[in-house]
């Protein structure tokens, strides 16, 4: 079955969807919007647990690597290709699960959501005005990936770190980061036609000049307060 876009469009219209590189302030931001405008938060990895119910290898072959792949040495050993595809082949594959839950979640409230759909569907399914990209310099991406404190990336860390050889395992997963952070993907971001917001570095407080600037774009922003 192939849902037709004006279709999906209609669904999703109290859909406003975030979407860029990390550490560009995406979940913080739709963090703030959401408190600020009572909206539904649909944070990072939203619905994870009944995707995970969802999904099989041979439908969704990237989202079940995890189920299929031999170890955690395998994953954080891979060539920065294969970890660019992987990343890519996940977007698109979870787009579809995404897109059926925001149907589900957002009939009568407005919804912030933090995303990973690929530019192109957002492009068929939302307005201009329902979507932000937010960017930041590659360094910060590549750099900081393992500044923060969360789960995921400290078991990561500790992988690396009992690998056969730590710092060559460190370098090539240094080097899939990246490889999806790449000058080139960059640009495809910045030339995307969507609204942006480029994040310079980590250092200046932004938070409510962003906030501000987003709320304004998706028609939430009436007055100062």
């Amino acid at each position: 079955m192939n849902i037709k876009n004006n279709i999906l469009k209609h669904y999703l219209k109290n859909c406003f969807f975030i979407n860029g590189t990390a550490y560009a302030g995406k979940s913080t931001m739709c963090k703030m919007l959401a408190e600020k405008y009572d909206l539904i938060l649909c944070g990072e990895n939203y619905g994870l647990d009944r995707l995970l119910q969802i999904i099989n290898p041979v439908d969704q072959p990237n989202l079940s690597y995890f189920n299929t792949m031999k170890d955690w040495q395998e994953f954080i050993n891979r060539t920065p290709d294969e970890y660019l595809a992987w990343v890519v082949g996940n977007s698109r594959e979870s787009a579809e699960f995404e897109i059926a839950e925001l149907i589900r979640l957002s009939g009568d409230k407005k919804t912030i959501v933090d995303t990973n759909i690929p530019l192109e569907i957002l492009k068929q399914i939302a307005d201009y005005h329902q979507v932000a990209v937010m960017l930041s310099p590659q360094s910060l991406s590549v750099d900081m990936f393992f500044e923060r404190e969360d789960e995921e990336k400290q078991f990561l860390l500790y992988q690396i770190e009992h690998s056969a050889d730590p710092e060559k395992t460190m370098q090539n997963f240094r080097e899939c980061v990246a490889k999806f952070n790449s000058q080139k993907i960059y640009n495809e971001w910045l030339n995307s036609g969507f609204f942006t917001i480029v994040r310079e570095d980590a250092e200046t407080d932004t938070r409510f000049e962003t906030l501000q600037l987003l709320a304004k774009h998706f028609g939430l922003y009436s007055s100062p307060d």
